[in-house]
């Protein structure tokens, strides 16, 4: 190992991340197979930004050639909440643990950016971070560096660190040995296929996000499909079940960067807080968090499918109120709560009442087939 290399390491370490590795970007035929398949058969749903960038996607050369060494680093987010157990309370909205405080694409890039201006000096080398954000297929080149494997689920897994960490990457132009990578240890495990509510995985290893709880609760900018409602239970951000089942989770450590550590307020957020949130009060609440960025009205529509699904009929009163919000989006999922919530006469009344005066044609569609 170089010297440079050591003190990589020794940097990182000083940041807070749990693990450093290095791998020598090149170019990779199955990657790029792969890539192109999951595009061609409509995976990525509406994120087009995925197909637009595919070129790019297919090798990091492709995004930058003179990158001869890239540096992948792991940033522990494991917490002591049990991800599974926070289903069970039907009058809460369950989000992602990883949303549960500040935004980690500004956490972990401030962090590499350091890294990276050190290496920059001392390696008078070029330098260019990543977190999540460009067009980077950092899992495969997570599990070439030997950080993990992506798992059946897609996911990177660490059998050290578990699934609960996120990947950094600086890519540079210094030249840095590279470590090897790591192998599958899946074996036949299948748990995370089986626990996913909505069977979002086509096959092991292959995803169909237009299927998974997290695209559709935050990428997806529509109307949430009839047959995934009931599905998402109380998930309002994301989805961890496939995470949290996985057996390699015994290695997770409780991570000890306090911005990333859940916010008391979010960890179990009452629905009937959370149905009452105006646009100003909702970026109050999210102010830093990446729960921010899906905005007032694709958030209220996954509160009121959580909602619909709690038969909690103290609900009833401020999902009817919803039924004259602002936003299409809201009004036809507050429609579709009340289906769940309200005796087959009561809603039947409440239809009549409203469908003549509702113009919107999504919102018109739900009162009439609720």
């Amino acid at each position: 190992m170089s010297a440079l290399a050591s003190a990589i390491r020794e940097k990182a370490a000083r940041e807070g991340f749990a693990a450093v590795r290095i791998m020598a970007p090149a170019h990779d035929p199955l990657q790029a197979e792969r890539l192109s398949h999951f595009l061609a058969e409509g995976r990525h749903g509406a994120m087009a930004w995925m197909a637009e960038t595919a070129e790019r996607r297919a090798s990091p050369l492709a995004l930058w050639q003179q990158a001869r060494s890239a540096i992948l680093l792991a940033q522990n987010y494991a917490t002591d909440l049990d991800p599974l157990e926070r289903l069970k309370d039907t009058e809460a909205g369950v989000i992602s643990v990883y949303a549960l405080n500040r935004d980690y694409h500004d956490v972990v890039k401030g962090k590499l950016k350091r890294i990276a201006q050190w290496l920059a000096h001392a390696a008078h080398a070029e330098v260019k971070v990543f977190v999540d954000t460009a067009p980077l297929m950092e899992k495969p080149l997570a599990q070439k560096a030997g950080l993990g494997w992506q798992g059946k689920h897609t996911n990177l897994v660490s059998r050290d660190l578990g699934s609960w960490f996120f990947i950094g990457t600086i890519l540079t132009t210094a030249e840095l040995p590279p470590d090897q990578p790591e192998h599958d240890h899946c074996g036949s495990c299948r748990a995370c296929l089986d626990i996913c509510p909505t069977n979002a995985f086509p096959a092991p290893y292959q995803l169909d996000a237009r299927r998974c709880i997290s695209y559709l609760t935050i990428e997806h900018d529509g109307h949430i499909g009839v047959e995934f409602r009931a599905a998402m239970g109380n998930r309002i951000y994301g989805c961890d079940d496939c995470l949290a089942v996985c057996p390699w989770n015994k290695f997770a450590v409780q991570a000890h960067e306090a911005k990333l550590a859940a916010r008391e307020e979010l960890k179990a957020p009452r629905l009937a807080l959370l149905l009452g949130l105006d646009d100003a009060r909702f970026r109050a609440l999210f102010a830093g968090s990446p729960v921010k960025r899906t905005g007032r009205d694709r958030f209220i529509r996954n509160v009121l499918i959580a909602a619909g699904n709690s038969k909690d009929r103290s609900l009833v009163p401020s999902v009817e109120a919803l039924l004259g919000d602002a936003s299409p989006l809201v009004r036809a999922m507050a429609v579709w709560a009340l289906s769940r919530l309200l005796s087959e006469a009561k809603f039947a009344s409440l239809r009549n009442a409203c469908l003549t005066r509702e113009e919107d044609v999504d919102v018109r569609r739900e009162w009439e087939t609720a």
